[in-house]
């Protein structure tokens, strides 16, 4: 698409729950022009066509077809079709965001990226957290981040139910902190049980990456609350992210202060009252809806034709390390003894 044109012109494909909060964004944006839906759904179909005023079309090969002159898409498909929509939609000279998981598979995801580069397109994966503002501002900020502990817990829904819990929710955690460890995988250990669907509904990992630093993840999608953070420690540095709300909490150590030498001077009664040595931060953090942020990324390459600011390749690292947990899951439930 030639950088001169502006608005791009897009369309998102499939338009079930997230599909429909792009919809939802990217019809209020002034930076789109919001052409079509692909949704094979009638019913859906119909919905859309009715909200949004634009023409559903019920597949890839008919808005292909279709006298559009799509320059974008958003693919919101199941995570199987991932790899058949988006290379349709590459082959065709369209710029793609695909949400994530980029792939269902290595192979597949590697496919992409060789299509993406043939063709000279743009290939984002969805990786929504990476445009959570808190996100944002402190990873302008690492100090050598040395253990991260992530929670992520959601209560059931039917969503999603074609991958476990680690493509559905893990995936969003992996991909923060290997951005933020920056460091290759080193090892790691994972367990997971299904308990109401027929895959995967709660895990625990750990990884430990080559600098030495150490990451622990937790993933449910039954629990009875929702939980969405980040904590990670630093030399001298304590922060804690919480996605849901967008902000952040930053404690930091007194390179002064001395615990022995406190003690002696008879401070031991400010420990009633807090913790001395500790200074307790909220960073200011612009304000800002994830899925905007990382629609108007998305649109700002194709419109510039600048490198995303979430890349295929890093895409393809985080469902990497997300299909190794997989089969360190297989195996430690072969060895329990609970593969049945």
């Amino acid at each position: 698409m030639p950088a001169a044109i502006h608005p791009p012109r897009v369309a998102v494909v499939g338009a079930g729950a997230f599909g429909g909060n792009h919809l939802r964004v990217l019809s209020e944006m002034p930076e789109a022009a919001l052409v079509a839906a692909i949704e094979p759904d009638p019913a859906r179909a119909a919905s859309v066509a009715e909200r949004y005023r634009i023409p559903v079309l019920p597949s890839v090969d008919a808005a292909l077809s279709a006298d559009l002159t799509l320059h974008a898409a958003i693919v919101a498909v199941p995570t199987v079709h991932h790899c058949a929509v988006a290379s349709q939609l590459l082959a065709a000279g369209i710029d793609c965001l695909v949400e994530k998981p980029l792939a269902a598979s290595l192979p597949e995801a590697d496919q992409l990226i060789a299509l993406a580069r043939r063709h000279a397109r743009i290939l984002q994966p969805g990786h929504l957290e990476r445009f959570n503002p808190a996100v944002l501002a402190m990873q302008s900020d690492l100090r050598g981040p040395m253990f991260f502990e992530a929670h992520r817990l959601s209560v059931f829904t039917p969503r999603s139910l074609d991958v476990d819990v680690v493509l559905d929710l893990m995936i969003h955690d992996l991909d923060v902190v290997l951005r933020f460890a920056a460091s290759p995988v080193r090892d790691l250990r994972a367990v997971g049980l299904p308990i109401l669907s027929g895959k995967v509904d709660i895990a625990n990992v750990r990884v430990e990456f080559d600098s030495g630093c150490v990451a622990n993840f937790t993933a449910s999608r039954v629990s009875t609350e929702r939980v969405r953070k980040l904590r990670y420690f630093e030399p001298g540095r304590y922060v804690s992210i919480d996605y849901a709300r967008r902000d952040a909490l930053v404690i930091a150590v007194d390179q002064n202060f001395q615990l022995e030498a406190a003690m002696r001077a008879g401070a031991a009664e400010d420990f009633v009252h807090g913790l001395p040595g500790l200074h307790f931060d909220k960073p200011t953090i612009a304000p800002g809806e994830p899925l905007r942020l990382e629609l108007e990324s998305f649109l700002r390459s194709v419109h510039t034709r600048c490198q995303p600011a979430v890349t295929a390749t890093e895409g393809r690292q985080a469902l990497e390390l997300a299909l190794s947990i997989q089969q360190q899951m297989a195996d430690h439930a072969q060895r329990a003894g609970l593969a049945s």
